[in-house]
């Protein structure tokens, strides 16, 4: 069947149409995104801004018809961090939902560390063994251990690369006092929260997904995008410590000029490289192996599950 996928993240909202079947890889048909950043349009109080409600709700109309002229059968909507902490995030919901007639889903943390590890475990298969994954979306850092489908031990921590960026990284580029205070802040809050995985066995494989991943694995030496998604790409801790005091001294300007860097990315890349560094050193990770799929995979297939 042809499904479409609206995930609506702090960075992007993004339509993900594909041809998918129960126990078959699902297959790219279409895809369409907005860099709408609704971290940018939260009030003082953390709710939501009318501007950013409404442009959501103008992106899922649009998105939904492209899915009607891509023939999708079923349209699922999810949404993440932005929402889910936003104190107005059910009025969000609701509003969407009135104007699209849509049901929206709204996964906790735990949630998104889960199908995110699912779809890890599908690309790479059983002969991975035990993996430990790990997630940096704009809004929060999601980390998963285990051998099976189902992780053992599953964390979200609220250190994405733009909570980081808004939060604790301002000036361009940020002082260097301030990216100490930043660091000392996200080790600080990163050890409090990883205990699980720290007990947990030692993985066989440490795999990293999202955007944020693949950009810093192209900045220290890994293949571009363009060669696809079956080439192996590694991001080395080593290599990632000089990344960031590298990216420490650059505007956004000059990061935006890096090769696997977009503009609407490049401010946000400092704190996304500053939270993968110090996931990588607490965890003792020296290299984690990129995977193309992440959490909208896992929510597809979670939801091909509901079929049998």
């Amino acid at each position: 069947m042809r499904l479409g996928v609206i995930d609506i993240g702090s960075n992007t909202v993004h339509l993900l149409v594909v041809d998918a079947h129960r126990g078959a890889r699902p297959l790219p048909a279409a895809s369409h995104k907005t860099d709408l950043r609704l971290a940018e349009h939260l009030r003082d109080d953390g709710s939501v801004g009318d501007a950013g409600v409404n442009a959501l709700v103008a992106f899922t109309l649009e998105a939904m018809t492209l899915a009607e002229d891509e023939g999708v059968e079923e349209l699922l909507v999810f949404a993440t961090s932005a929402i889910r902490e936003a104190p107005n995030g059910q009025d969000v919901i609701d509003r969407l939902s009135a104007a699209s007639g849509l049901e929206v889903a709204v996964l906790s943390g735990r949630d998104e560390a889960r199908l995110t590890f699912l779809a890890a475990r599908r690309w790479l298969g059983w002969s991975a063994g035990t993996l430990l994954v790990l997630d940096i979306g704009g809004g929060s850092l999601e980390l998963a251990h285990g051998m099976d489908e189902e992780p053992d031990a599953a964390v979200s921590v609220p250190l994405g690369a733009g909570r980081v960026t808004r939060d604790m990284l301002p000036g361009d580029p940020p002082d260097r006092e301030v990216i100490r205070l930043a660091r000392r802040h996200i080790r600080a809050t990163l050890a409090a929260e990883v205990r699980p995985i720290v007990r947990a066995a030692t993985p066989d494989r440490v795999v990293g997904t999202s955007k944020t991943f693949r950009s810093l694995a192209r900045l220290t030496g890994a293949a571009p995008s363009g060669e696809g998604p079956f080439v192996r790409r590694l991001l080395h801790r080593d290599a990632l410590g000089e990344l960031v005091t590298r990216l420490s001294t650059m505007s956004v300007a000059e990061r935006s000029r890096q090769p696997g860097v977009s503009v609407a990315r490049a401010a946000q890349l400092l704190g996304g490289a500053l939270t993968a560094a110090a996931a990588m050193d607490l965890l003792r990770v020296e290299e984690l192996e990129i995977c193309p799929w992440a959490l909208r995979e896992g929510f597809i297939l979670r939801r091909l599950e509901a079929f049998a």
